[in-house]
């Protein structure tokens, strides 16, 4: 697996596979990275991308607390 990001200048750009990829199926993904830079190890840590994930996604959560499943109510349809 290959992750490396880059700033284009232009609309063409050239990847140099490494020799297990050739003669592989690949699949190729581009897309905008806002809040990273190329080259700046501190920003693209695990860390720092796991952070920014859950703080774009807190939005999505629930508190589940005092909810308890009742299998009965579930199944009851009448």
């Amino acid at each position: 697996m290959i992750r490396t990001i880059v700033k284009s200048n232009n609309n063409k750009l050239t990847l140099n596979l490494p020799d297990d990829l050739v003669g592989k199926m690949i699949e190729v993904i581009a897309f905008s990275v806002d809040d990273m830079t190329a080259g700046n190890e501190e920003l693209s840590s695990k860390e720092v991308r796991v952070a920014n994930l859950k703080s774009k996604l807190k939005h999505f959560t629930f508190n589940s607390g005092g909810y308890k499943f009742d299998r009965d109510e579930a199944n009851n349809y009448e």
